[in-house]
């Protein structure tokens, strides 16, 4: 049971990290519009599903989107030491 959690876990961990990278991916492709293509559309669909309700709650300030940054800094700084801690407990626990 704890290799099935364990490995939930690290997985988990794999999905955050994409999911990063996708968010930084879609934020320069936003600044250059040009790049764009049909998997520009499937990219869409992953990241703005979560961008949306954070921009409702923060708009764009004179043109600057800070969706992008506060979902990278909660990934950052509340939902990666939650899985590292997970990881921690699951896999590498001494018993």
């Amino acid at each position: 049971m704890n290799a099935v959690l364990c490995n939930l876990t690290q997985l988990l961990g794999a999905i955050v990290n994409f999911y990063t990278i996708l968010l930084f991916v879609y934020a320069v492709l936003s600044w250059i519009p040009g790049l764009g293509g049909r998997w520009a559309y499937y990219l869409a669909a992953v990241i703005e599903p979560v961008l949306v309700p954070v921009r409702r709650i923060i708009p764009p300030i004179g043109g600057f989107d800070l969706a992008f940054l506060v979902v990278i800094l909660v990934l950052q700084f509340l939902v990666r030491p939650a899985i590292g801690s997970a990881i921690f407990n699951t896999c590498l626990r001494p018993y």
